[in-house]
This record gives C-alpha cells, sequence and structure tokens, in this order.
C-alpha cells in the first residue's frame, strides 16, 4: 500500500512534468495534491529528486555544514593567533 502511494506521488510529478516540460512548482498542483505529495516523498526538492526529476547536490548538506564548521574553526584560530601575537 505505502509503494502505491509513493508509486502515485512520482507518478503525479513525472505527469506535470511532461505536460509542463519544465520542472514542477508546488503552485501548479492543488494544496491537498502538495500534501501528498510531500507526505509520501518528503520536502519539495526531495520529492523531485525522488521521482528522477533533478539531479540530487553533489555535496549534502550534512558534509556542507561539517564544511563550514572547519571553516569557522580556522578562522578563529587565525584571529586568536593574530591577537596573541
Amino acid at each position: 500500500m505505502a509503494d502505491e502511494k509513493f508509486s502515485k506521488a512520482v507518478a503525479m510529478l513525472c505527469e506535470k512534468y511532461e505536460q509542463l516540460g519544465s520542472l514542477p512548482k508546488r503552485s501548479d498542483f492543488t494544496p491537498s495534491e502538495v500534501c501528498f505529495i510531500k507526505q509520501k516523498l518528503g520536502p519539495w526538492t526531495r520529492a523531485l529528486e525522488a521521482a528522477g526529476l533533478k539531479e540530487p547536490p553533489a555535496v549534502s548538506a550534512k558534509e556542507k555544514s561539517r564544511e563550514k564548521r572547519e571553516r569557522s574553526r580556522q578562522r578563529r584560530k587565525a584571529a586568536k593567533r593574530r591577537l596573541d601575537g
């Protein structure tokens, strides 16, 4: 049953993509359709990825966050070295 609903949500996105010739937006669906799609596939961007309409990001959000923390840590160390002088 869950697989059927997942497949239905994917099919809804794919059909709309074929109709529009571009990535479907939330505004292309009724509020209840948007709710159904997001319930089965997750946030809109992830839903488009699950339907195979959009490439997932090359670097995950978790990896980006880790890199950002590392850059921040390096900046703090450099600032401390300048102050300690």
